[in-house]
């Protein structure tokens, strides 16, 4: 018998995150772990939460995570941009919603690489004239 699973890709700076939502009761797994012990903020839980609040999906799937890259919050807009996918590809009916709530974008800010003989990506060593 086949799995049936419904499959989103999101990423956000450096974070990437592999959503699977699959029939079941609303239980979020992310890495392994539960997302209140993964996601230890209230606000990551939070951003995490929205697309299956606005769909009224939340207790109709249960969600697997795997995500890797970047920080806690970056792992949180991915994990919310792949819910948001793999709810477009459970039902095409549900993107209108999403992508008016703004779930569907891609936040293209990207982190910036540090640049040669400084300190960092905008940070300089302090001039001195003499």
């Amino acid at each position: 018998m086949a799995l049936l699973q419904y499959l989103g890709t999101g990423r956000r700076k450096r974070a990437v995150a592999r959503v699977f939502l699959r029939p079941g009761t609303g239980k979020m797994t992310v890495n392994g772990k539960t997302m209140d012990e993964y996601f230890t903020t209230y606000t990551a839980r939070a951003l995490v939460r929205q697309p299956m609040a606005a769909t009224e999906t939340a207790d109709k799937f249960d969600v697997l995570v795997n995500t890797d890259g970047g920080g806690v919050n970056g792992q949180a807009g991915a994990v919310r941009l792949g819910i948001a996918r793999a709810l477009c590809e459970f039902n095409i009916e549900l993107r209108g919603k999403l992508k008016s709530e703004g779930f569907m974008t891609r936040d293209a800010r990207e982190h910036e690489r540090t640049k040669y003989g400084q300190k960092g990506a905008r940070a300089r060593f302090q001039f001195s004239k003499r």
